[in-house]
């Protein structure tokens, strides 16, 4: 016996995101674009000063993640001795994303990861994922990503599964003691 309407398999089944179905054609059309830029490069410079490029990447995008990490700790490290919390930003992340762009082997990757090592380029692009990340949030249907924690499935004994919410309501009875939560 079941309650409420039944749900027809085909409402229930959600149509893929756009990101979901145009992501593996961008990498593949990016891998395509970074194959073919190396063998011009190769066919007018020669195969070891490609070869070199792609040393001098994986250097220096080595040396661009550790400084960033290093960065990163020291301010943790900082913080933790003030007592407060770390600055937001300060541009690490985006400093180890572009020495990973660095490292990966490819002449646009190289590009991608040099501009995201200036300061005025991170701040745009922070600014651009910061605006993107609100804007998903507030658009967020009920129930999706907010609502993530405070649904539950039910597992009846005949295997059918019932959706439901969790509500729970914490208010202490007049005269009731609870033990503190700090130890």
């Amino acid at each position: 016996m079941t309650t409420g309407a039944p749900t027809s398999p085909y409402t229930a089944r959600r149509r893929p995101s756009r990101l979901r179905r145009y992501l593996p054609l961008g990498i593949a059309a990016w891998l395509v674009l970074e194959i073919w830029l190396l063998t011009l490069v190769a066919g007018a410079a020669g195969g070891l000063t490609v070869f070199l490029l792609l040393v001098a990447g994986l250097v220096a995008g080595s040396v661009v993640i550790k400084r960033a990490g290093r960065r990163a700790f020291q301010s943790l490290n900082e913080a933790l001795q003030r007592g407060g919390s770390p600055e937001r930003g300060g541009g690490n992340g985006l400093m180890m994303l572009g020495g990973l762009l660095l490292m990966i082997p490819g002449l646009v990757s190289d590009a991608a990861g040099l501009l995201l090592l200036l300061p005025p380029v991170q701040k745009a692009v922070s600014r651009f994922a910061e605006n993107a990340f609100d804007r998903s949030l507030r658009e967020a249907a009920p129930g999706s990503l907010g609502d993530a924690f405070q649904q539950a499935r039910m597992h009846r004994p005949d295997g059918k599964v019932v959706q439901g919410e969790v509500i729970r309501e914490d208010r202490p009875e007049p005269g009731e003691q609870r033990p503190p939560l700090t130890r």
